[in-house]
């Protein structure tokens, strides 16, 4: 499964952050080991002292296409999951000041948990559900 991620895409995370919000979107994309399924554990990196997560909506991609109107997204995607970013924000924060990619940071071993996926037709129902409980 690739993974392809957007950042910064929260505006107040990113001035929380100290980072500038940016006009077009930040990719950056996890390997297949990053993702972590069926409740596996997670564990803690021995390599951070400073693990943050943040919650994601995750949308299973079913067909190929590329330069996809907005009004024809939705025919792209037939699945969601909730998933959680983490990110071993000390190595970011290095990484950030000599200019080097996100991976280290983001994309290491089991850095992305998956609930299972829904049918977008029922993930409304389930989402609700979901977020009344958090």
């Amino acid at each position: 499964m690739k993974i392809i991620a957007i950042g910064r895409n929260y505006a107040e995370h990113a001035k929380e952050l100290n980072n500038p919000v940016p006009t077009v979107p930040v990719i950056f994309m996890k390997p297949d080991t990053a993702l972590l399924k069926d409740n596996k554990p997670f564990y803690h990196p021995d390599f951070s002292e400073d693990i943050h997560h943040e919650i994601e909506v995750v949308l299973k991609v079913c067909k190929e296409g590329k330069h996809i109107a907005e009004k024809f997204a939705a025919d792209y995607y037939d699945e969601l999951a909730l998933g959680i970013d983490f990110t071993a924000r000390d190595i970011q924060q290095s990484t950030r000041k000599r200019a080097c990619p996100w991976e280290l940071a983001k994309a290491f071993d089991g850095s992305a948990p998956v609930s299972n996926f829904v049918p977008k037709s029922k993930s409304a129902t389930y989402i609700i559900l979901i977020l009344s409980w958090i």
